[in-house]
């Protein structure tokens, strides 16, 4: 139903930051908690950060809490991800979705999903 299109990975040193962007279509963007994912290789897809229809409520796995910071901007259809004091371990295939109930917090109710950006930490 909704379309996301992420952008922004590449690869970079540690300790460097990266700037994930997710382009949504469509009219009901700012009815969506909005969210992050990310898959390593071998790995289950973790729940990286989530965000609510407003902006003023977010979740951040422990891996990533204090580096991370998701942000929206409702007027362009586009959820961020700043990503700061990248690790090697953050190397993954970052995911956008999109959780139609609104529980920006609950990792089983994200549905849509974008087509992920690769984001690659060398040490």
């Amino acid at each position: 139903q909704v379309q996301l299109v992420e952008s922004g990975g590449g690869l970079v040193q540690a300790g460097g930051s990266l700037r994930l962007s997710c382009a949504a279509s469509g009219r009901t963007f700012s009815s969506y908690a909005m969210g992050w994912f990310r898959q390593a290789p071998g790995k289950e897809r973790e729940f990286v950060a989530g965000i609510n229809w407003s902006g003023v409520n977010t979740y951040y796995a422990d891996s990533v809490k204090g580096r991370f910071t998701i942000s929206r901007d409702n007027a362009k259809n586009t959820v961020y991800l700043q990503m700061n004091s990248l690790k090697p371990e953050d190397t993954a295939i970052y995911y956008c979705a999109a959780n139609l109930r609104g529980t920006w917090w609950i990792k089983r109710d994200f549905a849509s999903w974008g087509q992920g950006t690769q984001v690659t930490v060398s040490s």
